[in-house]
């Protein structure tokens, strides 16, 4: 089963840091990464731009267009990896070694993943 892992946090902490913390936490986040790649689990991972980058369309009769995000919290998603895992417990584990390597005080998010079309297998 493939799980999407969102990435919640404080948009306005995370952009606060500098360039050496940032690159310290992606550093240590990347040895997540690296173990999940060897062992086949990973998929793609997005840092997303900030949410003053972002549009929400609106469903309705006449969708409606608005500039910023569609959550009204006060953490952003903020990216997402996308992992390989054999069931839920197996997602939490992960999602608990990202929280770790982490070190903020954000969330994350698992959500199993349905795929309506495979857009590669296409190609």
């Amino acid at each position: 089963m493939q799980y999407a892992v969102l990435c919640y946090d404080r948009e306005d902490v995370v952009s606060a840091w500098s360039k050496a913390e940032d690159e310290a936490v992606m550093a240590r986040l990347g040895v997540v990464q690296e173990r999940l790649a060897a062992q086949g689990r990973i998929g793609p991972v997005a840092r997303l731009l900030p949410t003053t980058a972002a549009t929400t369309v609106r469903k309705g009769t006449e969708p409606l267009i608005l500039d910023g995000p569609f959550a009204e919290t006060k953490e952003q998603l903020l990216g997402f990896y996308i992992i390989d895992c054999e069931d839920l417990e197996a997602a939490v584990a992960v999602a608990k070694d990202l929280a770790q390597a982490s070190g903020s005080a954000g969330a994350y998010e698992l959500r199993p993943i349905g795929y309506f079309k495979d857009w590669k297998a296409a190609e």
